[in-house]
C-alpha cells in the first residue's frame, strides 16, 4: 500500500548554548517549577541595559488605596426589550433624532426613550395618567405578515 513518507527537516534547531539568557541553570530545575524564558536578539550595551531597567521599574502599576477602590461605583446591568408600536409613533422617533443632531447631539433610539421615561417620570401624577389614557392601545407582539 502506499504509506506516507516522513520527510526529514532540512533546518536544524537552534540551541543557546549554557549559561545563555533564556536558558534554566540546573540549580533553578525544580519539580513544577514554572521558568520564563527571556530571548534576546542582541546583546544591550550597559547603559541601555540599565536603561531599560529603569523604565521598566518606572511602568509597573501603583497599587491603589482602599479609598480609591471604594469610590468605584459597578455599572448597572443592562436589559434588551422588544415592543410594538404603531409606525407614526416610531417615525416620530426619527423626527426626534434629528432634532437633536440639528441642535448637535448625537442621540441613540434607547437613549431618546430614556430621556422620555425621565421627562415622565419627573411629570405630576394626573399629568402622566392624561399621557398614558391618550396613547392607543395596540394588540402586542409580533406584527402579522404583509
Amino acid at each position: 500500500m502506499n504509506e506516507p513518507t516522513i520527510k526529514k527537516s532540512t533546518k536544524k534547531a537552534f540551541h543557546f548554548p549554557k549559561g545563555a539568557a533564556g536558558t534554566v541553570a540546573p540549580s533553578d530545575k525544580k519539580a513544577g517549577a514554572v521558568v520564563e524564558s527571556v530571548v534576546v536578539a542582541e546583546p544591550a550595551t550597559p547603559k541601555v541595559a540599565r536603561q531599560k531597567r529603569a523604565a521598566a521599574v518606572e511602568a509597573k502599576p501603583v497599587a491603589a488605596t482602599p479609598e480609591e477602590k471604594v469610590k468605584r461605583v459597578k455599572k448597572e446591568k443592562v436589559v434588551r426589550d422588544s415592543f410594538t408600536m404603531p409606525k407614526s409613533d416610531y417615525a416620530k422617533i426619527a423626527t426626534l433624532k434629528q432634532k437633536c443632531l440639528d441642535a448637535g447631539i448625537s442621540v441613540k433610539k434607547s437613549e431618546l426613550l430614556r430621556a422620555g421615561l425621565l421627562l415622565l417620570a419627573s411629570t405630576p401624577d394626573k399629568r402622566l395618567l392624561a399621557a398614558v389614557s391618550a396613547v392607543e392601545t395596540i394588540k402586542t407582539g409580533r406584527p402579522a405578515k404583509s
